[in-house]
């Protein structure tokens, strides 16, 4: 990476509960434990998920007197004034400033997008190098990307947010010459039986192909993550039946390996600065 500054890695979903927060923290704070400087960035005002998800786990530094990586944090608000151009403007403004501040401070710039269509959203996805797309394992959740023919499995027509996002890739690499390499990620993956799950894996298969992108394994099902959320730590942090209410599980150690795994299907850059101190503040 070197002088072209962060790695920037958007989470994106115009479907709410696909997970986007959780696996969002959890790919800065393994960056983290790898040794990378991380930043996280949530423009998502209304639901702030990502932004409780930090400050819980900076709350429980503080009470418990943890020593674990944090991320360079920082929300932004959208702009709620009468007129949508200026909201825009001032909107574009903040996000322009804040990400050319993390690019000099940060290796990777983790951000997290709301679940539904905004300016800031599409600031988002335009300067994502990584785009991750979680996809809930059902055929109903495969609608966000495509129309799905539910008697062949192919694709009909694409979906409002699979054409923005085309938009913004194709725009990104006419300004500035980068791609955006999108991937979609299968999450919350259930034991429903092989017919189901090889529709899905089969219909998302093709769906990825009309939209020229990539199919990562996501996450399992657990009930794990709705332990760590209200702590604000991941399964890649030290965690013990004090914290946690109960003795961690083979639940933890399958998650951490789906999650290592998700990160080398990523692909992601090595940066020049690896190893270097993290950076541990958090607004």
């Amino acid at each position: 990476m070197g002088h072209t500054g962060a790695h920037i890695i958007a989470v994106g979903n115009e479907k709410g509960g696909s997970g986007k927060s959780t696996t969002a923290l959890h790919l800065a704070v393994y960056l983290l434990h790898q040794g990378h400087r991380v930043a996280t960035v949530d423009v998502d005002s209304r639901q702030q998920t990502l932004t409780r998800y930090v400050r819980n786990r900076r709350a429980t530094l503080e009470t418990t007197g943890r020593t674990v990586p944090m991320p360079r944090h920082v929300h932004l608000p959208t702009a709620w004034g009468d007129s949508i151009r200026e909201n825009q403007r001032t909107e574009l403004d903040i996000f322009t400033k804040a990400m050319a501040e993390l690019r000099d401070e940060a290796d990777y710039i983790v951000i997290d997008t709301p679940g539904f269509d905004g300016n800031l959203a599409r600031l988002a996805h335009g300067v994502a190098d990584t785009l991750i797309t979680p996809i809930n394992d059902s055929m109903i959740d495969l609608d966000v990307l495509a129309r799905i023919d539910v008697s062949t499995g192919e694709p009909i027509e694409t979906s409002p947010y699979s054409r923005n996002v085309q938009r913004a890739r194709a725009e990104r690499l006419a300004s500035t010459g980068n791609g955006t390499d999108w991937v979609l990620v299968r999450n919350r993956i259930a034991n429903l039986g092989s017919r189901n799950a090889s529709q899905v894996q089969s219909a998302i298969e093709r769906v990825a192909a009309r939209l020229g992108c990539r199919v990562a394994d996501g996450i399992a099902e657990r009930v794990i993550f709705r332990s760590l959320f209200p702590v604000g730590m991941t399964v890649f942090d030290p965690l013990d039946a004090d914290l946690l209410g109960g003795a961690p599980s083979m639940s933890h150690v399958n998650a951490r390996q789906e999650y290592r795994s998700l990160v080398a299907a990523l692909r992601l850059p090595r940066p020049s600065s690896a190893l270097s101190e993290p950076l541990r503040r958090s607004a």
